[in-house]
Formats: C-alpha cells, sequence, structure tokens
C-alpha cells in the first residue's frame, strides 16, 4: 500500500517554521511498513492544492493531508479534499459541541468562524480532537482514501498516534520494525566495509549505515505480520553486529545518545570527570551537561582559549606553549593533566585545536585538533585533522573527545 504526504501551509514554504509533521508522519508510515514515495509542501491556495490532490489521487493509496483545518478564511483543505472527493460539507454535532466546551474552557469567546470547523464532508469518519478545535477526517472512496489533521504537533500527533495509526494498521496486513545500532571510534566506510556481506545478501532483514556527527548508526529493519516476529527476525542480525564491532558500539537504545552512554560509564566506575577546552569553547561540557544526574560526575569546566588561561588555570608549562605551541599533543597531555588536579577528579578530557577558517599553516592547518586524557594520572593522547567549517570542526571535535573519554575508560578499567 502506496501512502502519499502532503503538508499545507503558506508559512512552510517561507521556512517561518521547521515541518516536524513531515518527519513523524514519514517514520510511523514507514513502521507500519507503508511505502512513501511522493511528499509535498503546497501554500494556503486551493487551486494548487487541488492540482496536487488529483495527482496524488491517481498515483496513491493513501493521501495524508496536514494543516488548513482552521476557522479562517485561507484555511481551505478540508473545503478542497472534500470536493477532490466528491463529498458534500454537514455540520457534525459532537464536533460543534466540544468546540463550544474547548472555548468555554479556556474562558474565549466564539467568533463565527469558528463553526466552520464543525463542518465535515458527508459519510467521513470523524477524528474528534481532545488538543484543539479542529477535528480531523478520514474519507474513503472506493480504494482510495485521505486523511486530514490539523497542522499544530500537539494536535496532529496525538490524534494520529490514537486513532490514525490504528486505522492505517488495519489496512495494513504486515508492519516495518527497525532496531538501530549506535557506532562510535569509526568511520561510515570501515563501517559499511565490515557489513558489505550483509548488505550485499539482504532480503528481509534489512541492514543499512546512517553517518552522523562523529557517530554511524547501522539500521536493522524487518517486515512481518507482527512487532514479536519482526524483532525475533532482527535478533541474530544484531548479534552478528555486535560480534564485528565489539566495543564501538555504545549502544542499541535509540534513546541513548553517545554522552549519555559516556556518563553511564562513569557512573558504573565511580569516575568524577573534568572538561579542559580550547577550541571548543565549552561545547564539551555542555554536551555532558545535556545528561540529567550529570552533577555527580562532572567536578568542573575549564574554557582556556588563551595560552595565558591554559597556564593559569590548568598550569600548562610555558616552556611546553613556547616550544610545541597550543596546538599539539604535549599541550593537549598537560592541559588534561592540568585540569584533573585543579578540579580534583579522576579524569580530565582537553581539547586543543585550530577551528579555522583562519590561523592554519602548511604544518599545523585549519581542522588539527588534539585531545588529551588523564584517568587517574595516567595521560593519553590523540591526534584528529577535520575538514568543513569552523562550527563543523568543533562538533567533530566534541564527539571524538567523548569517544576517547570513552575508548580510554574501557580500555584501562575494562581491559
Amino acid at each position: 500500500m502506496t501512502v502519499e504526504l502532503i503538508c499545507v501551509g503558506t508559512e512552510l514554504l517561507l521556512g517561518n517554521i521547521v515541518n516536524t509533521n513531515a518527519a513523524f508522519i514519514s517514520e510511523k508510515c514507514a513502521m507500519l511498513g507503508l511505502s512513501m514515495y511522493y511528499q509535498s509542501v503546497v501554500g494556503d491556495n486551493p487551486g494548487r492544492l487541488e492540482h496536487l490532490l488529483r495527482m496524488a489521487k491517481e498515483r496513491s493509496d493513501v493521501i495524508i493531508l496536514s494543516g488548513g483545518l482552521g476557522p479562517t478564511q485561507d484555511d481551505l483543505t478540508k473545503e478542497t479534499a472534500a470536493e477532490v472527493m466528491g463529498k458534500k460539507l454537514v455540520e457534525d454535532a459532537r464536533a460543534r459541541n466540544e468546540i463550544q466546551e474547548f472555548m468555554a474552557k479556556r474562558g474565549r469567546g466564539i467568533t463565527e468562524n469558528n463553526w466552520k470547523q464543525a463542518l465535515v464532508p458527508e459519510g467521513c469518519i470523524v477524528l474528534y480532537n481532545s488538543n484543539g478545535t479542529a477535528p480531523g477526517i478520514i474519507m474513503e472512496d472506493g480504494d482510495s482514501r485521505m486523511i486530514l489533521l490539523p497542522g499544530p504537533p500537539n494536535e496532529l500527533v496525538p490524534m494520529f498516534e490514537e486513532q490514525v495509526y490504528p486505522y492505517l494498521r488495519s489496512l495494513q496486513p504486515e508492519i516495518i520494525c527497525s532496531k538501530m545500532v549506535k557506532l562510535c571510534g569509526i568511520g561510515e566506510s570501515s563501517a559499511e566495509t565490515k557489513i558489505l556481506d550483509l548488505i550485499s545478501e539482504q532480503k528481509n532483514p534489512t541492514v543499512a549505515p546512517y553517518a552522523k556527527t562523529g557517530e554511524v548508526h547501522l539500521r536493522i529493519t524487518a517486515k512481518a505480520e507482527d512487532e514479536k516476529t519482526a524483532f525475533a527476525m532482527i535478533e541474530p542480525v544484531e548479534e552478528i553486529l555486535k560480534q564485528r564491532f565489539g566495543d564501538c558500539i555504545f549502544t542499541d537504545d535509540p534513546q541513548v545518545t553517545l554522552e549519555m552512554a559516556v556518563a553511564e560509564l562513569l557512573k558504573k566506575h565511580c569516575l568524577t570527570v573534568a572538561t579542559a577546552e580550547s577550541c571548543t569553547g565549552g561545547l564539551l561540557a555542555g554536551r555532558l551537561i545535556n545528561v540529567p544526574g550529570i552533577s555527580g560526575q562532572l567536578q568542573e569546566g575549564y574554557i582556556t582559549y588563551s595560552n595565558e588561561a591554559k597556564e593559569k588555570l590548568l598550569g600548562v608549562s610555558h616552556k611546553t606553549l613556547e616550544t610545541y605551541g597550543a596546538v599539539s599533543p604535549e599541550t593537549a597531555a598537560e592541559m588534561a593533566e592540568g585540569g584533573a588536579k585543579a578540579a580534583g577528579a579522576d579524569v580530565c578530557i582537553a581539547v586543543t585545536g585550530i577551528a579555522g577558517p583562519e590561523g592554519g599553516t602548511e604544518e599545523k592547518p585549519v581542522g588539527l585538533v588534539y585531545l588529551g586524557c588523564c584517568l587517574r594520572g595516567k595521560v593519553y593522547t590523540e591526534k584528529n585533522l577535520y575538514s568543513g567549517s569552523r562550527s563543523k570542526i568543533r562538533e567533530y571535535s566534541v564527539a571524538s573527545a567523548l569517544t576517547f573519554l570513552r575508548r580510554v575508560i574501557l580500555e584501562e578499567l575494562e581491559g
């Protein structure tokens, strides 16, 4: 079964708001095993919307629309869709009553155009809205179906999950389930090379790599009649990935981030941590602070952008800075050692580099970054070279620092 998504709203075309609805609906449809070949965004123009709907009706089994169900004159999704499906609009008594109750609870007066939202296509399935005034609509015409949803995500998401998902599930005999295995410390090309045999031979389940900043995610996807069967098919493939990638895997939970995995490792070994940053300017500490409860592990964060700050706060030797420069393994090592000592932390992770766009030389180009890690007095360093914008180099540096910290702890404390 094919599904097509049309998001309605001039504000989407102008970039005034981010179209999060498209990502949400696409993911849910994929989970249901529905094939989505087309997505469109159209402004609040009935002529263009009608043209798009008539094309979609010819090529897709299900058309999902979001937006344009409001009370104002430019909200014409329902009227246009009903015309394309050959339906006339009639008032729904329950929808009218719910609009009245919704407005009364919030102490708002009802204007005449609010009753426009109580009109629905004759014979449709009404999706009553407990989070707003616009009901959703499902229209059926033979094998063709249109699903109209309100635009605000706080209305669309619960309506889809509670009413639309079960409806679509009843139409689709198979579902798609996925499991995400997240890697760090390995590039996308290297990761793909390790699973080329799985990719070339795959049918069901399938494995696909996705590159993230400093990470690679491997999505295992299976199609089956129910979730239990699908995940049973996924399990042996996941075991193969665990055997091949070992400690590069930091989680198979889609909700767990790299910083969360690092925080859990620090907690497991009762380690306190400090950060010492130059080119990343606090981004590394910020990533760790994303983790709720990190205060039990994170002692202090030092931003030492200048050489003077490196000397004053971290005790980096003036001679080291003069001899090797701020961007060097020697400086990274002393930053890490000094940060651990100053904070009284078990471990300190340090970053120093050239984020650009200026300041690079032939010997030390833009993108050169050194990491230092001091774990209970033992110091390690690592060299990295990145390309891209200043912000991208800083983002990659943070991801590499978290990966480096994780690797040092694993090698030293878990062997």
